[in-house]
């Protein structure tokens, strides 16, 4: 997709309202007896042709512009879709220059304060948009919020860090070395081998993260180091009808069953075991309503 300059997009607007303007006066001269009320009608349909003349990718709002990208990228999006290079660019260079203003978020908000109580720290989700083929929505996480190791089955995600510092570490599943532990050989539910495809902090403002349904981290945690709010953007969403359920994982050190599978000494820390398990009994995630700017089509 093209990217117009401000020139190109306003340019016809400006010209129309140069010929127009110069028209109006010749005929002011040839006319002193015009009317105020007709001087006042026409300058308003110059604004009205003004406005018109300009896309709406000039005067949309940033979270309307994602919207409407994403409409067309997951448009038939199913299980497995993953965008085109094109369409993944388009939509990380949306997500880049949104800030916390625009989604109407500041750290003064009450879901960011630090939270004393024995339990985890709830988390606030903000919901924007979903539809069958795609969601879009804000998880706000108070200072050691967690939103425990999950996986994305089938599913591409964009995650932009909006505010604050957040560690991730992510998983994708070793295929090359697909080792599965017997339950029988550990009294424990079975266990897969993964990979560590990302274990480090991110503060922002920093770029867009993706993962895809096999790699780029489709299992992950989010560890809030500081207040910190992250918006999602999924296609398609999660969807028990269609397969695509929310699994949780507890990961086990590659030395937990050492003899499982041979891996290079060197390459231990950089595999782990995980193990699916129920939802967290303390993980709390309230919904709240979104205020940033309206949105259209939603």
């Amino acid at each position: 997709m093209g990217r117009a300059t401000v020139a190109d997009m306003k340019g016809k607007g400006f010209s129309e309202l140069d010929k127009e303007t110069k028209t109006n006066t010749e005929n002011t001269n040839k006319n002193k007896n015009t009317t105020s009320s007709d001087s006042r009608g026409k300058k308003s349909r110059r604004q009205q042709r003004k406005m018109t003349a300009l896309p709406a990718s000039a005067v949309a709002h940033p979270v309307q512009r994602l919207l409407n990208a994403c409409k067309d990228v997951f448009a038939s999006a199913g299980t497995g879709f993953v965008p085109s290079p094109d369409q993944i660019q388009q939509l990380s260079s949306l997500l880049d220059g949104i800030q916390p203003a625009d989604v109407g978020l500041t750290p003064q908000m009450p879901f960011f304060s630090r939270q004393v109580t024995r339990r985890a720290p709830i988390i606030t989700y903000l919901h924007i948009h979903e539809c069958e083929r795609f969601s879009i929505g804000i998880f706000c996480l108070p200072p050691y919020g967690v939103l425990p190791l999950h996986n994305h089955p089938g599913m591409t995600v964009f995650s932009k860090l909006l505010l604050g510092t957040m560690h991730i570490k992510s998983y994708d599943w070793a295929v090359d070395v697909p080792a599965v532990v017997d339950p029988s050989q550990t009294q424990h539910p079975e266990v897969r081998l993964a990979k560590v495809k990302v274990d480090s902090d991110l503060t922002a403002p920093c770029k867009t993260s993706i993962l895809y349904p096999a790699d780029g981290g489709n299992m992950h945690c989010f560890t809030a180091v500081t207040a910190c709010a992250v918006l999602d953007v999924l296609g398609p969403p999660y969807s028990d009808r269609e397969g695509r359920h929310c699994t949780y994982y507890t990961d086990h050190p590659f030395t937990r069953f050492p003899a499982a599978v041979s891996v290079p000494e060197e390459e231990k820390d950089k595999v782990a075991w995980l193990q699916e398990r129920e939802k967290p009994e303390d993980l709390v995630v309230v919904g709240a309503r979104y205020t940033g700017p309206e949105i259209i089509g939603n």
